[in-house]
């Protein structure tokens, strides 16, 4: 019987035993041994690097972020420094990662650490999660990457490795009946290898399986960028970054959209603090 095998058996049995979750992990670091992955970000235990990639690994692919994420540190390479830029540098900086958001949010949470916690970013869950733009997931990832906090958590990949040993035979497998798995087999030890090789095998699993996690009850396919509504937001956005002052009429005219279309968004680019109008000119704020 192989490993996998075995501990498929042991878990329908009834649970994730102790030497179940031995030899699970035996699986996943053998791997990770072997084809673990090299990236910048796991290189460092800087807490305001290690937060800054994983907003950027938010919905972005890895090889899209690379890049970007060595030019940003660059740019502002601590929280005073991305707290005191001004937000169109900002925005500028984040160009060509996408979800304009959440380099907003990191801004924002940069000025929250400065202002309440000495620039120093704080350690427990708790408080991670009180800070502009940290969900659940972002806080147990960071305690667990920056601050090796041992906490259960789930994403893509992670779930791809849950499902693929796990629930083989089973379709919309919610997240509820992955996590207590993924607590059972935490290296409470070592909670940010054990997560980077998680990870690792998972991604290798979705080339390998055509991606175990569709079978989640959570995969939703996201809809084209081209055409969408999250293209027109950012073309509005690059619009203003080049041509600051630019008014309605002209940036309408400039991206051959509705202006209909191109008002509505500009009023909610307003409201959630992305641009400012003065004098009927359009200004990133």
């Amino acid at each position: 019987m192989s490993l996998e095998s075995h501990i498929r058996e042991m878990y329908t049995s009834g649970g994730l035993t102790p030497e179940a979750a031995t030899l699970f992990r035996q699986i996943v670091y053998g791997h990770y041994r072997r084809h673990g992955r090299t990236l910048p970000w796991r290189e460092t235990s800087d807490p305001y690097a290690i937060l800054v990639s994983e907003i950027m690994l938010q919905q972005t692919q890895v090889d899209r972020v690379t890049g970007k994420y060595m030019s940003f540190l660059s740019a502002f390479p601590d929280f005073r420094a991305l707290a005191a830029a001004p937000l169109d540098a900002v925005l500028a900086a984040w160009q060509g990662l996408g979800y304009n958001r959440r380099a907003l949010n990191l801004k924002r949470c940069s000025e929250a650490v400065v202002t309440e916690y000495g620039g120093t970013l704080p350690s427990t869950i708790a408080e991670l999660e009180k800070l502009p733009g940290i969900g659940h997931y972002t806080a147990r990832a960071v305690a667990a990457f920056a601050f090796s906090v041992p906490s259960a958590f789930i994403e893509t990949n992670i779930r791809t490795v849950f499902i693929h040993h796990f629930f083989n035979d089973s379709e919309k497998v919610h997240d509820r009946e992955i996590a207590p798995l993924v607590e059972g087999a935490l290296d409470y030890g070592n909670p940010r290898e054990w997560y980077y090789a998680l990870m690792d095998y998972g991604a290798h699993l979705k080339r390998l399986h055509g991606n175990p996690s569709r079978r989640s009850a959570h995969h939703a396919t996201q809809s084209p960028f081209k055409g969408s509504n999250r293209e027109l937001r950012s073309l509005i956005l690059k619009a203003i970054l080049d041509r600051p002052g630019i008014t309605l009429e002209e940036i309408t005219s400039f991206l051959n959209k509705p202006q209909d279309a191109v008002l509505s968004n500009l009023k909610q680019m307003e409201a959630e603090g992305f641009i400012a109008k003065r004098k009927g000119r359009l200004f990133i704020a």
